[in-house]
C-alpha cells in the first residue's frame, strides 16, 4: 500500500506560522529557514492536497477558502503532535509550578496546552495568576512565579519571543469613527503595556483623544466595546467575537506590532522546566475573528 504525506508534519507547521505570520520571510524568520524552503514546503503541501491555499501579490498575502479550513486541522495536527511528543518523551513528573499569564493569552489556546500538560503529568500542581503583564513582572522580580506569559515590557530584554502582533484598533461591528472629534477610547488601568504603546502613538500623532471609559480587564474593555461605547486596542491574534476594526481603521493612526514572551525563574524545577518548553513549542495566536487576522 503506498502512503501519500499529504499532511507532512514540516509543511504542516510551515503553513501554520505563514498563516500567522502573514508573510512568508517572517514565517521563515520565525522557524530559521530560508524563504525559499517556507515556498518550496507550501507549494508541496499544495499539490499533495489538490488545493490552493494562498492568493499572493507584490503587496499583500491572503488564504482561500481551503486555506482557512486546512488551518483548523492544521491547529489540531501540530497540538496532537506536541501531547504526543510530551507523553512520550518526559519523565513522570511531581511537584508544583507557579504559572502567572496576562489575561489576553489566558483566553486564547493556552488552556489547550495547560490540558495537554496536565493529562501528560498528572501529579504535578498547577499554581495559575492571571494579572496585567506589569503585574507579572513585578510578581517574576519578588520570586513569587516560576513562569510568566505576557507582553514584553519597553526597555526590557528578558524573555524568550513567542510571537508579534500588530494592535488593532476594535469596536462594535459597523462602527464609523467620527474623526471631528477626540477618540473614545476604552483601555485597561495603568500600568499597562497596552495602553502606554497606545497612547504614546496617539501623542505622537498629534491625535486627540478620552478615555471614556477604564477597566482592569481586557474582558471589561471588549464588553464596553461590544456595548458601543468606543474604541479599544487588542492585539490581531487575540481579540474574540462581538468586536471588529472601525470601517474607517485606515483613516487612525497605525497602531505597533507589541511581542509576547515567556519568562523564567533563573532556576526552575523540572516540572517548571517541562512546561516553558511546551509552551515555547506551541502556538499560542489564537484564531482570529477575521480572515488573516
Amino acid at each position: 500500500m503506498t502512503i501519500f504525506p499529504m499532511l507532512n508534519p514540516v509543511w504542516i507547521q510551515t503553513f501554520a506560522t505563514v498563516a500567522a505570520a502573514r508573510s512568508f520571510s517572517e514565517a521563515g524568520r520565525q522557524l530559521d529557514l530560508s524563504q525559499s524552503s517556507v515556498s518550496d514546503h507550501i507549494r508541496r503541501l499544495e499539490q499533495s492536497v489538490g488545493r490552493r491555499l494562498f492568493i499572493r501579490d507584490t503587496h499583500s498575502l491572503s488564504m482561500t477558502p481551503d486555506g482557512e479550513a486546512l488551518l483548523v486541522h492544521a491547529r489540531l495536527i501540530l497540538e496532537a503532535i506536541a501531547r504526543a511528543e510530551s507523553q512520550f518523551t518526559a519523565p513522570r513528573l511531581r511537584g508544583r509550578v507557579r504559572l502567572g499569564t496576562s489575561e489576553d493569552l489566558a483566553q486564547g489556546p493556552l488552556s489547550g496546552v495547560l490540558s495537554a500538560f496536565r493529562n501528560t503529568h498528572p501529579d504535578v500542581e498547577m499554581e495559575i495568576t492571571i494579572a496585567m503583564t506589569s503585574k507579572l513582572y513585578e510578581l517574576m522580580d519578588a520570586g513569587s512565579l516560576d513562569l510568566m506569559l505576557g507582553k514584553r515590557r519597553q526597555g526590557d530584554r528578558r524573555g524568550v519571543a513567542l510571537f508579534r502582533g500588530s494592535l488593532e484598533w476594535l469596536a462594535r461591528p459597523g462602527t464609523m469613527v467620527d474623526l471631528s472629534q477626540p477618540l473614545p477610547l476604552i483601555l485597561v488601568h495603568e500600568p499597562s503595556v497596552t495602553r502606554s504603546v497606545v497612547l504614546d502613538t496617539l501623542a505622537k500623532a498629534g491625535c486627540q483623544w478620552q478615555v471614556v471609559c477604564s477597566s482592569s480587564s481586557h474582558s471589561g474593555c471588549l464588553a464596553a466595546a461590544r456595548g458601543g461605547l468606543g474604541l479599544t486596542v487588542r492585539s490581531r491574534y487575540l481579540y474574540g467575537e462581538g468586536v471588529a476594526p472601525p470601517l474607517n481603521w485606515e483613516r487612525l493612526p497605525a497602531l505597533p506590532e507589541v511581542e509576547f514572551i515567556s519568562l523564567s525563574a533563573r532556576r526552575l524545577s523540572q516540572p517548571a522546566e517541562t512546561l516553558l518548553r511546551l509552551l515555547q513549542k506551541s502556538d499560542l495566536r489564537a484564531a482570529s475573528s477575521r480572515t488573516a487576522g
